[in-house]
C-alpha cells in the first residue's frame, strides 16, 4: 500500500496548558493502533479457545454408560491449526482467501484425548479426531497470525483488514454481540399484578440452561418465591428450611439483622409454619409439588434434584461431596435471604425499584459466550452418540477403538450450520449475518455493533432511548431508523467488554482485606456497609472507603486484574468482575493532578509504552457503569482537579466509529448526524485493498476515492483515509435551472465525464459441476443443440471450447457465461429409455437487466472435489439521472440534472461548481456544520492542507473566516457569480465551498424496471412479483377502490382481467359447472352431463376457475347461473 501523503493540518488554537489536545489523542491513537478496532471480538474467541473450551470438557468430564464399570473420561482438548480436506483425502494449510474462493469453511480440527475404563479400570487413553471448530480470522488459532504482517499481501489479505470474522462456505460471517440483562443478581421491579407489590426476578445460568426465580411480595404481606421449574407459589422460608436454615431465627438471621426489616417477615413465617416446622416437612411439601402421589423418600429425594439443579444454579449443583454440598445449599439460602432483604427495602421506601436499562443492568454476550453456548450443546449430543455407540459394541462383547465409533461429523455440520444459517440453540436467530463490504465503514460498523434482544413489534420506549450511562460505550450518533432504533447500537471509539476474572479469586482477596463474612457478622452483631460481589452479598466491612480505596490502589499498581471494578453507592459496596460489561478509559486524577505527565506522553509518541502498559501503570483506568457513578469526571483538564477523580481521555470518544467521520458534528442537528451514519455505510469506495482478488458475490468500486479535506481525527484513526469512499467536490447553493428542486441536485457534465463518482459493479456469477446418485454428474461445455431448454446458438457465442466465457468479453442479459448440461431428472421407469439420452440445460446466464464485461475467470476445485467455475462480471457505472449522493450531513439527494459546462455558473476566478445544491435544504433541517465543512474545504483546497473538524474540538469558525479573507475571498464564503447561460451576473452572492461528497448504491440502474409482456405464475397464471423476476406492477385492492369510485369500470376490467389472467372456460348450463374439453373429441364435456350439456363459453380470470375446483375440491357446489350481456 502506498502511503498517504504528509499534509500538513490546521488545528484550531489551544493555549498550550499540559495534557494538549495531541496529548490526549496521541492515547488514542496508541490504543487503536494496539487494539485494533475489532479486538472484542478476537479477544473474546481466544478466550472460548484458551479457557471456555477446556472448561467444557472439564463439565463433562465422565461420560457414565447404563454398564457397570464402563465409563469415558476426558482429559482434554486440543484445536488445530486451519486445514482443509481435500476430496483424495489429503490434507494441507489453507489461509483465508483460499477459503472465501473455493467456497470452503475456515476451520481447524478438533482433538479429544479421553482414557476408557473397562471395570473401573483405565483400559487405553486415545487422542481422537471429534470434527471441525472455525476458526475466526486473525484470531490465535488463524494461520495469518503465524505470518509477519508484511507476509499478508503474499496471501492476498489486505493488510488493514480487521479480522474478527468467520468463512463459512466460502462467505464471510460476523457474529454479532448480543446484549442482555444481567444474569445471576436479582433485578427487583414494581408488581405487574394488582395483587404483588413488588417483584425480584433472578435469571440463573446453570451449565448450559438457565433457570429463572421470582420472589414476589404480596398485598398481604407473604413473601413467595416461584421457580421456573416448578411454577407454584410456596413462602420464602419453606425454600429456606429445606436448605438447612430450620429455625425462625436462622431464616430471619439469614435474612438481615435489622430489627425493622425482621419485623416485616412475620407474615411470611406465620404462612409457612402452617405448611412445614421441620426441614424433612419443608423437603416433603416441596417434592409433594413434583413428584405428586410417591412415597416420601421419593418426595424428598426430588425435592433436593429440584433445588441442587434449578434453585439459583448459578451458585453450584449436584456434588458428590456432602460437605460441599451443604455449603452450596447455604450459599443458596443466603442469596434467597438477601433478595428478601431487597423486596423488604423496596416495601420500606429505602431502595428505589432497578433501572432496567441502565448500562450496570446489562451484559454483552460476545463470540466466546455465544460460541461456548453452541459448542456445550453440539459436544453433548456428540457424546450422547458416543456413549451409545460404546454401549452396542461392548455389548456384542467387544471393546471398540474409539475413533472408529466416533461420529465427528455430528461437531462439524452443527456448528457449521448454526453459524451459516444464524439459527443458535436456544432459539435465537440471525446471532450470524453476512459481514457487509459495501466500503470499509460498513465493515467496520458490522463488527462493532450490539443488538438488544428485545422483540422488534412491541413498542419498548424506555429500551430504545438514548442512556445517560451509555456516554462513552455505545455510540450516541450510530443507530438505524424505523422498528429497530435504539435496539441495535454500536460500540463507541474507546468501549472494550470484559471477558471475566474468576469470582472465587476475588472473593478470597476481599476477605484478606477485612470483609467479615455474612453469617459471622450476623452472629457476632457485627455492623458494616454491605459487600457485594457480582451481585451477590457475601459480607460486610467496617470502613467501605478504605476497602473502595486499597481495591483500587492495587488495580493502579497492576496487583490484580483491571477488570475489577469497585464502587461504594448509598451504603453499599459493589465488586464487579464478571464478562460483558462495557467499561469505557478515563485518565485518572490522584491528589488533584493527573497521573499522565509529558514524559509519558512523549514515550507513548516513540512508542515505548503500549496502552496495557498505561494501565497497569494506573495512568489509565476502566471504569463500568457503576464505578463510573462512583467517579466525578471532567470533560476537560484544564479546570481545577482538585475535586476530580478522572478526566475525559477525549470529549469526541462519546462517538463510535462511525459518527467520526462527521466532522463539525456538534453543529448539526441530532437526528441529521443519525441519517449520515446510516448512510456512510451506503457509499461506494475503496472496500479492501484485495478487492481485485476476492470475488465476492456483488460489490463496487469507486474509480478515483479521495481522502477528505476536511477530516477530523477519530476519522484519520479509524483508517478512513487509507480507504477512503467518497470525493471532494466543489459545491455551489443555488436554485439554478430549477432542476434541483425537493433535494435534487445538479452535476456538472464535465466532471462527470472526467471521472467524477465513476465506479465499476461487480458481481460474480459460480457454478458446480454436481455429482448424482447412480454416476450421472453435471458437465461444463457448450450445450449441444438436443439438449432440453436450449437457449439457442446466439446466447452461447460467447463461450470458449471449454464451455466458459473467457475474460475481457462484452456480454449481455441473457447471455451465457458458463455452459452446463445436467442429467435429465427421472420421472418414470417406463420412460427411463427415451429420457436418459436427453440432458438438459442448466447454464448460468447473465441477469436480465445488466449487462458487462467478464473481469476474472477462476476454475477451481470445491471441498467436496466439484469442479468449480466463478466469473465476474464488471460494469462501469457512470453517474446519471436519479443516482443518489449525499454529503456527510444526512443532506441526501438524487441527480435531477446534468448540466453542460458551458451553461453551470461561474465565480470570477473562473471556478465552476461539480454539484449545486438546493439552498431550501439547510435552513429547516439545520445542518449548519455542512457550511462550516464549506467554508473550511474552501481554505483546506486554497492552502494545500487538512482542516481538522473533530466533534468539540474543530477550527473555529471566526478563525476560518480570517483565514478566508486572508486568502483574498469574502469572509462569508460567498462570491460573485455568473450565469453560464446568459452571461449575466447573478443578483445574489453565492456561497461555494467545497464539500465531501459520497456516492451511495441506489442506483438507477439497479431499480428501473419496466414489463409489457413477460412470465406469469403457474398456479394462477397472473404477472410473477418483483424487479428479479421481470414482475408485473401490482394493481392492488386499494387502487381497485378507487377506480371503482371513479367508476372507471373498464379500466378496471382492462388491468384486472385482460392484462392479467384472462381465461375463456366453458360452463354447463343445466348444472351451473364448469365443463373441461376433451382432448380425443375436442369437444366440451360436463363433469355430470358429459356430452349432453348445453355449454356456453365465459370469460373470466384464472384465478375465478381455480377458486371454483379449489371449492369443488372442499366438497361445496358453485352453482353457476349465466345470463346474457345487456348491451
Amino acid at each position: 500500500m502506498v502511503d498517504l501523503l504528509p499534509l500538513p493540518v490546521i488545528v484550531s488554537q489551544q493555549d498550550g496548558k499540559f495534557p494538549t489536545r495531541d496529548d490526549r489523542w496521541v492515547l488514542v491513537e496508541r490504543f487503536i493502533k494496539d487494539k485494533g478496532l475489532a479486538n472484542h471480538q478476537i479477544k473474546s474467541f481466544n478466550d472460548f479457545l484458551d479457557k471456555k473450551l477446556p472448561k467444557i470438557v472439564e463439565d463433562f468430564k465422565v461420560v457414565e454408560t447404563e454398564i457397570k464399570g464402563l465409563k469415558l473420561v476426558l482429559e482434554r482438548i486440543e484445536v488445530g491449526w486451519p486445514k482443509i480436506k481435500e476430496s483424495d483425502g489429503s490434507e494441507s494449510i489453507i489461509y483465508p482467501m483460499e477459503a472465501r474462493l473455493r467456497n470452503a469453511t475456515y476451520s481447524a480440527p478438533l482433538y479429544l484425548t479421553a482414557t476408557l475404563y473397562v471395570d473401573d479400570e483405565p483400559y487405553v487413553t486415545e487422542t481422537f479426531y471429534i470434527g471441525e471448530l472455525p476458526i475466526m480470522v486473525k484470531s490465535k488459532r488463524c494461520n495469518l497470525t503465524r505470518l509477519r504482517p508484511g507476509e499478508y499481501i503474499k496471501k492476498f489479505e489486505d493488510p488493514q483488514d480487521f479480522g474478527g470474522y468467520f468463512i463459512i462456505n466460502g462467505s464471510e460471517r460476523v457474529i454479532i454481540s448480543q446484549e442482555d440483562l444481567v444474569a445471576d443478581r436479582p433485578i427487583y421491579d414494581r408488581g405487574d399484578k394488582p395483587s404483588v407489590k413488588y417483584i425480584a426476578k433472578t435469571i440463573s445460568t446453570g451449565i448450559g440452561y438457565r433457570s429463572t426465580l421470582t420472589v414476589e411480595l404480596n398485598r398481604d404481606g407473604v413473601i413467595y418465591v416461584t421457580l421456573s421449574a416448578m411454577p407454584v407459589k410456596i413462602p420464602f422460608p419453606i425454600y429456606m428450611k429445606a436448605l438447612g436454615l430450620e429455625t425462625d431465627e436462622d431464616v430471619v438471621k439469614a435474612v438481615s439483622d435489622d430489627p425493622e426489616i425482621q419485623k416485616e417477615l412475620l407474615p411470611s413465617l406465620i404462612a409457612a409454619n402452617q405448611i412445614a416446622i421441620t426441614r424433612e416437612d419443608a423437603l416433603d411439601f416441596i417434592g409433594g409439588k413434583v413428584a405428586v402421589g410417591q412415597p416420601k423418600p421419593i418426595r424428598v429425594e426430588k425435592a433436593y434434584q429440584l433445588l441442587d439443579k434449578y434453585f439459583l444454579p448459578h451458585l453450584g449443583t449436584t456434588t458428590p461431596d456432602e460437605k460441599r454440598q451443604q455449603e452450596i445449599r447455604l450459599k443458596k439460602a443466603l442469596m434467597l435471604g438477601q433478595i428478601v432483604k431487597g423486596l423488604v427495602e423496596l416495601q420500606l421506601g429505602r431502595r428505589k425499584p432497578d433501572d432496567k436499562d441502565h448500562v450496570a443492568n446489562k451484559r454483552v454476550r460476545l463470540v466466546g459466550d455465544l460460541m461456548t453456548q453452541l459448542f456445550r450443546t453440539v459436544l453433548k449430543q456428540f457424546l450422547q452418540e458416543l456413549k451409545s455407540q460404546l454401549e452396542k459394541y461392548y455389548a456384542r462383547g467387544r471393546i471398540p477403538h474409539i475413533q472408529t465409533i466416533v461420529r465427528p461429523d455430528i461437531i462439524t455440520e452443527r456448528v457449521r450450520q448454526a453459524l451459516a444459517t444464524g439459527n443458535w440453540v436456544g432459539g435465537k436467530t440471525g446471532v450470524s449475518q453476512i459481514l457487509d463490504r459495501t466500503n470499509y465503514m460498513s465493515t467496520l460498523s458490522y463488527l462493532r455493533r450490539v443488538v438488544s434482544s428485545l422483540s422488534r413489534t412491541q413498542p419498548h420506549f424506555e429500551a430504545r432511548d438514548l442512556h445517560p450511562t451509555q456516554w462513552g460505550r455505545l455510540c450516541a450518533v450510530e443507530t438505524p431508523e424505523g422498528q429497530n432504533v435504539g435496539l441495535v447500537k454500536n460500540l463507541a471509539l474507546l468501549a472494550e467488554i470484559t471477558t471475566g476474572v474468576d469470582e472465587g479469586e476475588v472473593e478470597q482477596l476481599l476477605y484478606n482485606l477485612g470483609v467479615v463474612p455474612l453469617l459471622k457478622a450476623r452472629e457476632e452483631g457485627i455492623r458494616g456497609a454491605e459487600v457485594y460481589i457480582n451481585g451477590r452479598l457475601i459480607g460486610v466491612h467496617p470502613n467501605p472507603e478504605e476497602l473502595a480505596k486499597t481495591v483500587r490502589g492495587m488495580r493502579r499498581q497492576g496487583k490484580i486484574s483491571d477488570e475489577i471494578n469497585i464502587a461504594y453507592l448509598d451504603g453499599s459496596v459493589y465488586v464487579n468482575c464478571d464478562g460483558g460489561r462495557i467499561r469505557r478509559p478515563l485518565l485518572v486524577v490522584e491528589g488533584g493532578r493527573l497521573k499522565l505527565t509529558k514524559e509519558i506522553v512523549e514515550k507513548v509518541r516513540r512508542g515505548d509504552l503500549t496502552w496495557d502498559d498505561l494501565v497497569k501503570m494506573g495512568v489509565i483506568e476502566y471504569l463500568d457503569a457503576d464505578e463510573e457513578e462512583n467517579a466525578h469526571i471532567a470533560v476537560d483538564p484544564d479546570v481545577d482537579l482538585s475535586n476530580y477523580t478522572h478526566v475525559e481521555i477525549v470529549p469526541s470518544s462519546i462517538l463510535g466509529a462511525v459518527g467520526s467521520i462527521i466532522p463539525y458534528l456538534e453543529h448539526n442537528q441530532s437526528p441529521r448526524n443519525q441519517y449520515e451514519a446510516a448512510m456512510a455505510k451506503q457509499s461506494l469506495g475503496l472496500p479492501q485493498s484485495n478487492f481485485l482478488y476476492k470475488l465476492d458475490s456483488r460489490g463496487h468500486m469507486l474509480y478515483y476515492p479521495e481522502r477528505p479535506i476536511v477530516t477530523t481525527r477519530g476519522l484519520e484513526l479509524v483508517g478512513y483515509s487509507r480507504r477512503p469512499a467518497g470525493q471532494n467536490a466543489v459545491v455551489a447553493l443555488l436554485t439554478y435551472t430549477g432542476y434541483n428542486i425537493e433535494d435534487a441536485v445538479i452535476l456538472n457534465k464535465a466532471s462527470v465525464e472526467r471521472g467524477m463518482f465513476r465506479s465499476v459493479f461487480y458481481r460474480t456469477y459460480e457454478t458446480e459441476e454436481q455429482k448424482y446418485p447412480g454416476g450421472e454428474e453435471d458437465k461444463i461445455e457448450i450445450p449441444d443443440s438436443s439438449v432440453k431448454g436450449y437457449r439457442g446458438p446466439e446466447a452461447y457465442s460467447h463461450l470458449d471450447e471449454d464451455g466458459i466465457a473467457p475474460p475481457e468479453v462484452y456480454v449481455s442479459s441473457n447471455e451465457v457465461l458458463v455452459g452446463k448440461t445436467s442429467p435429465p431428472r427421472f420421472y418414470t421407469t417406463l420412460e427411463a429409455e427415451r429420457i436418459l439420452k436427453e440432458r438438459r440445460d442448466a447454464s448460468v446466464a447473465v441477469r436480465r437487466g445488466e449487462k458487462g464485461i467478464v473481469d476474472r475467470v477462476i476454475i477451481t476445485e470445491s471441498p467436496e472435489g466439484n469442479k468449480l467455475v466463478k466469473v465476474r462480471l464488471r460494469e462501469l457505472r457512470v453517474p446519471e439521472l436519479g443516482d443518489k449522493f449525499a454529503s456527510r450531513h444526512g443532506q441526501k439527494g438524487v441527480v435531477g440534472m446534468l448540466l453542460r459546462h458551458e451553461d453551470m455558473p461561474f465565480t470570477e476566478d473562473g471556478i465552476v461548481p461539480d454539484i449545486i445544491v438546493n439552498p431550501h435544504a439547510l435552513p429547516s433541517r439545520m445542518t449548519v456544520a455542512q457550511l462550516l465543512e464549506s467554508m473550511a474545504g474552501k481554505v483546506g483546497a486554497s492552502l494545500g492542507a487538512l482542516v481538522d473538524a473533530t466533534a468539540f474540538e474543530g477550527v473555529k469558525e471566526e478563525d476560518l473566516r480570517k483565514l478566508l479573507l486572508k486568502l483574498g475571498y469574502k469572509w462569508d464564503g460567498k462570491e460573485v457569480m455568473y450565469s453560464g447561460i446568459t452571461g449575466e451576473r447573478l443578483v445574489a452572492d453565492i456561497f461555494i465551498g467545497v464539500v465531501y461528497y459520497q456516492k451511495l448504491h441506489h442506483m438507477v440502474a439497479d431499480k428501473i424496471h419496466a414489463r409489457a409482456r413477460g412470465p406469469v405464475q403457474i398456479l394462477t397464471r397472473q404477472p410473477t412479483e418483483g424487479r428479479s423476476r421481470e414482475g408485473g406492477l401490482r394493481l392492488g385492492e386499494m387502487e381497485r377502490d378507487v377506480l371503482i369510485a371513479h367508476g372507471a369500470s373498464a379500466l378496471l376490467y382492462e388491468r384486472l382481467v385482460e392484462s392479467s389472467d384472462k381465461y375463456t372456460m366453458y360452463v354447463c348450463e343445466l348444472c351451473g359447472l364448469p365443463a373441461y374439453l376433451d382432448a380425443k373429441s375436442n369437444k366440451p364435456k360436463c363433469p355430470i352431463h358429459g356430452d349432453t350439456g348445453q355449454f356456453a363459453k365465459v370469460v373470466v380470470p384464472y384465478a375465478y376457475k381455480l377458486l371454483l375446483q379449489e371449492l369443488i375440491a372442499l366438497g361445496i357446489y358453485p352453482k353457476l347461473e349465466l345470463t346474457e350481456v345487456l348491451e
